[in-house]
């Protein structure tokens, strides 16, 4: 059976879900937990790519960057979380399913966990470092 290069399909996905708008629509059901904790909104689009595709989430922190500035508390936040967090799922196709990897038994819920605490260390290293 031929192998069907991962790629292709992983940056069709990203591009649906930019143009779709269901990145943002995620963004503003989890906004309201966010703000809670002191996380900045216009991030969230951003921290839910980075999952998927890191050349979509450099396109978002790029985006940032524009509106908002790279030397702002928001563009040095996102600076040190794509600097801190991991591709998951990119991760999880290219390796797993290459390899022929089928029972990840706690892989995936340790890897998005770190990433998670890796989010969170990242707004906590920020304010630190930077203050708001």
């Amino acid at each position: 059976m031929p192998e069907i290069p991962v790629y292709p399909i992983i940056h069709a996905a990203v591009g649906v879900l930019r143009a779709s708008g269901t990145l943002d629509i995620l963004a503003s059901l989890l906004a309201p937990v966010t703000r809670l904790f002191g996380f900045p909104e216009e991030a969230l689009p951003l921290t839910l790519m980075r999952l998927v595709s890191s050349s979509a989430a450099t396109g978002l922190q790029l985006d940032i960057y524009a509106n908002y500035g790279p030397d702002s508390f928001i563009g040095r936040f996102v600076s040190v979380m794509m600097s801190s967090t991991e591709t998951v799922f990119y991760t999880f196709s290219v390796y797993f399913l290459h390899v022929g990897i089928t029972k990840t038994r706690y892989t995936l819920s340790g890897a998005i966990f770190a990433n998670i605490v890796s989010i969170v260390t990242s707004l906590v290293i920020t304010i630190m470092v930077f203050g708001r």
